[in-house]
């Protein structure tokens, strides 16, 4: 890990990404930043995307109101705070402030889960051509989080992505289908999508999204 002040600038973001780095802070009250690059990469795959069934009912039942770039701030906030099960993050201020100027650019996007006009949910990322990378996650209620990524994974094989990064592989992540990708795998992977011309879709029509979830975890043929 190396040391990285507070001059780091939205295109130093965007170069970093495309070759396999990513920051973070150690507390959420610690304001210097850190580039990773993990040895071993979360990747979860877009064409073996695990769905459960039960997760499937909900997604599809309509319980919770899906959106996305609607309120990136929110969702950011959401993921940075601390919680009884997670008292301390690694999104600080200044990584709020630089994906928040990503999200105005265009590169960054957020989904999130409403109940009403209550943002119980959501996750945000970077995309670059093919590539998007999964930075966090946040719940405040049942399967908030989970009906989210279902939706990423839907609008991503929409948009013709190719690569969910999702950093590190987690408990929750693992049941999905996430794996570990050897670094000098995840490069090349990851250099094969970052000039795609993919590209993310704010507005699909509700039937060709509903059809893009019925369709994951299915085999195709």
């Amino acid at each position: 890990m190396q040391r990285q002040h507070m001059d780091l600038t939205p295109d130093l973001l965007l170069r970093a990404y495309r070759v396999g780095l990513f920051p973070m802070a150690e507390t959420r009250g610690n304001f210097r930043l850190y580039w990773l690059d993990p040895e071993l990469r979360g990747v979860l795959p877009l064409d073996g995307f695990h769905l459960p069934r039960r997760l499937r009912r909900t997604v599809l039942s309509g319980q919770y109101q899906v959106t996305t770039d609607r309120d990136f701030p929110a969702v950011i906030a959401g993921c940075a705070e601390a919680t009884r099960d997670r008292p301390e993050t690694w999104i600080n201020p200044v990584i709020e402030r630089l994906f928040t100027a990503l999200h105005g650019q265009g590169h960054a996007h957020s989904v999130e889960c409403w109940d009403g006009d209550t943002l119980v949910g959501g996750l945000y990322g970077l995309a670059i051509g093919g590539a998007f990378f999964g930075e966090s996650m946040f719940s405040r209620a049942r399967d908030a989080s989970k009906v989210a990524l279902v939706h990423l994974v839907a609008r991503l094989r929409l948009g013709g992505f190719t690569l969910l990064d999702t950093q590190f592989v987690t408990q929750h992540l693992s049941q999905f289908g996430t794996e570990e990708v050897p670094r000098d795998l995840y490069r090349a992977r990851l250099t094969a999508a970052v000039d795609l011309p993919a590209e993310w879709p704010l507005h699909p029509e509700d039937s060709v999204l509903r059809d893009a979830i019925e369709t994951l975890g299915k085999d195709p043929s």
